[in-house]
């Protein structure tokens, strides 16, 4: 996959919302820009998961190998990598409902990024959902095709007020 150009967000912004507002203090101690770029190189793996058929165990040791991972959170690249592959049934049923096609459909690309947000939604609760929905679309832009990031918010929007309600609603 090739990186387009895009303006960076960095970690600071990550950690406030719109309108100034701090989240995700549960994040404290966390390097968000390591996390982020954790994020980035396991859109990268699942796409190549997905397109390969290969083994993610392979794909994780192939990145571990081939990558900039000291640059990145490890142990959070391989925690989304092991259970998107382990959850990818539910994460898709749960994706699923939210879309205009059947998930198989829906561009390589797009696909992973959604499986990672849905994972992160689901599982990860002590990253708030609007760093997800954040990360999720700022890679899309990366990496995606040029509409994609709108499709991609507006799917993981509606999984967030599902799955995330409390949250949702503050």
């Amino acid at each position: 996959l090739e990186e387009r150009p895009l303006a960076r967000v960095d970690a600071e912004q990550l950690g406030h919302d719109g309108d100034g507002e701090r989240v995700g203090e549960a994040l404290e101690g966390v390097d968000l820009a390591a996390r982020s770029r954790a994020r980035r190189r396991a859109l990268q793996a699942t796409y190549a998961w997905q397109v390969s058929g290969t083994g993610m165990r392979g794909i994780i040791d192939q990145f571990k190998h081939e990558q900039e991972m000291e640059i990145a959170d490890l142990d959070y690249f391989e925690d989304l990598l092991v259970n998107i592959e382990k959850h990818c049934k539910d994460l898709d049923d749960a994706i699923s409902p939210h879309l205009d096609r059947a998930i198989e459909s829906v561009d390589p690309i797009e696909r992973a990024v959604l499986r990672l947000g849905a994972y992160e939604l689901i599982h990860r609760l002590d990253v708030p959902y609007r760093v997800v929905i954040n990360e999720a679309i700022e890679t899309t832009k990366r990496f995606g095709a040029d509409f994609g990031h709108t499709y991609v918010n507006g799917v993981l929007d509606k999984l967030a007020k599902q799955v995330r309600g409390a949250e949702y609603r503050r």
